[in-house]
């Protein structure tokens, strides 16, 4: 199961790819690397101010990895009330920016296609540090793949333990390499090569987001759109400060199978880490592993699975559950939907195996990062608009549906759900009690697939085929 950026036919065959108590006196000192791109746009008049107001408390307005916290929720609970949109500022960097900015503190920090990492100014958009930390694979030198060059794609995550942001970077050799960079001022702290358990880096692209558990950051591996070669999904754990053994996962199937959902692995209780597994080798006989929701301990040993009793068609039909990441939804429960569209609530717990859901319903072909605010779950579709759905009392019902071309993952905050089209580089407020949209703004540039907003404060920031725009929206 590898990504894809369009539809093939009429299925998208999109294979792979508290608060936080610091303040981290990010107000950021030092700048480590010179030749940034071009100037950012300056911040209209009337939302510079608002961009600098001091948080309602420490580490509210954080967003340190994906979809802000472990269970990667997208739900900002501090973010002021939405209001009109204006463009506050625009950063062009060096390549396009595919994972999610992160905020700590008054920082914006983003990651490139040209394995860049880049501290911004989150008041101006101005660049105090950029980390230049490999060179990126151009396509012509991949057995298959659309992004070209490939560099830094999967979303990074910021421990709070370090002060340390860490990112994957895909650079020439066919290498993926860990790096952990300072946040206060883009100094790089350590790099480390992170040999793919399948011994086919080559085959091997990084696209899910990273996951931070205790004193180890997880990172997950699918294949290149095209699925070529003989590359197997898996999960490889590092240790926070560079050193010290990896342990690794790796799905038991023949074949495919990636691990490449845009989420990336999420945390529940205990550590337990949930991932989408995608289409694998196997389409009669045994089962393989494939097509699922796997639970792993923090040491990545399988604890639990779920597969529905079509696996083997969807393997057989690119169909799988792979393209979305789990959804930790109250009462311990997990919603997946995948590319056949039909959503399947689990018991955490005890995942079901072959056939064991709680319940299931259509939904729709679902594609990203999903957000959470309360018992609904706003659904990221590739065609229809986003669903968002109601798992109360223990089955699937979907409420609303948003506008048709918005198929980005949505975030929560501000009394709104966020939004975006991709193709046409708009951003969405949508009103979440019927899905009917408030406002909307044109970005100026494209978004790269599956791309989600963050919240803070009052800013929305996104990645853009050309860097980083940051959305003045309350």
């Amino acid at each position: 199961m590898a990504p894809a950026d369009g539809p093939v036919g009429q299925t998208w065959r999109m294979r792979l790819f508290g608060p936080t108590a610091l303040v981290l006196v990010l107000a950021v000192c030092g700048c480590t690397s010179a030749g940034t791109p071009e100037a950012a746009h300056s911040p209209r008049p009337g939302t510079a101010p608002a961009a600098t107001q001091s948080p309602p408390h420490p580490g509210a307005w954080d967003w340190p990895n994906y979809h802000r916290d472990p269970a990667h929720t997208g739900r900002a609970a501090a973010a002021p009330a939405a209001g009109p949109m204006s463009i506050a500022w625009t950063r062009r960097l060096d390549g396009p920016v595919y994972g999610q900015p992160l905020v700590i503190g008054r920082l914006v920090v983003a990651a490139t296609e040209g394995d860049s990492i880049y501290g911004l100014d989150r008041a101006t958009g101005k660049v105090r540090w950029r980390a230049h930390v490999g060179t990126p694979v151009p396509l012509a030198s991949l057995p298959c793949g659309n992004i070209d060059p490939l560099g830094i794609t999967g979303t990074m995550v910021y421990s709070p333990a370090t002060r340390l942001v860490y990112a994957v970077a895909e650079t020439t050799g066919y290498h993926h390499v860990l790096v952990g960079v300072s946040a206060a001022s883009g100094h790089v702290a350590f790099r480390r090569d992170i040999p793919t358990p399948d011994g086919q880096p080559r085959f091997d692209q990084q696209r899910a987001a990273l996951a931070l558990v205790g004193d180890r950051v997880y990172v997950a591996f699918g294949g290149l759109l095209g699925d070529c070669g003989p590359y197997r999904g898996s999960v490889v754990s590092a240790p926070i400060s560079g050193d010290g053994p990896l342990t690794s996962y790796v799905v038991p199937t023949a074949r495919e199978a990636g691990i490449w959902g845009a989420g990336g692995p999420v945390t529940g209780t205990g550590g337990t880490i949930y991932v989408g597994v995608g289409n694998g080798a196997a389409t009669s006989g045994a089962y393989d592993g494939s097509d699922s929701v796997t639970a792993l301990s923090p040491r990545l040993r399988r604890t639990g699975i779920f597969a529905p009793t079509s696996w083997a068609a969807d393997n057989a039909s690119d169909l799988d559950l792979g393209s979305m990441s789990p959804v930790l939804v109250p009462n311990g429960m997990v919603l997946t939907v995948g590319k056949r569209g039909i959503g399947y609530l689990l018991d955490a717990a005890h995942l079901g195996g072959v056939g064991g859901q709680v319940a299931q319903a259509p939904v729709c072909s679902a594609f990203g990062g999903a957000a959470v605010r309360g018992t609904v779950a706003y659904v990221p579709c590739a065609g229809g608009g986003m669903a968002a759905v109601d798992t109360t009392g223990r089955r699937i019902r979907v409420l609303w549906r948003g506008p048709a071309s918005a198929a980005g993952s949505p975030v929560v905050g501000g009394g709104v759900v966020w939004v975006a089209d991709w193709d046409g580089g708009t951003l969405y407020q949508l009103n979440p009690a019927n899905g009917q949209v408030r406002r909307r703004i044109g970005l100026g540039s494209p978004l790269p697939h599956f791309a989600s907003p963050t919240l803070s404060g009052p800013l929305v920031l996104i990645g853009t085929m050309r860097g980083v725009t940051a959305v003045a929206g309350a």
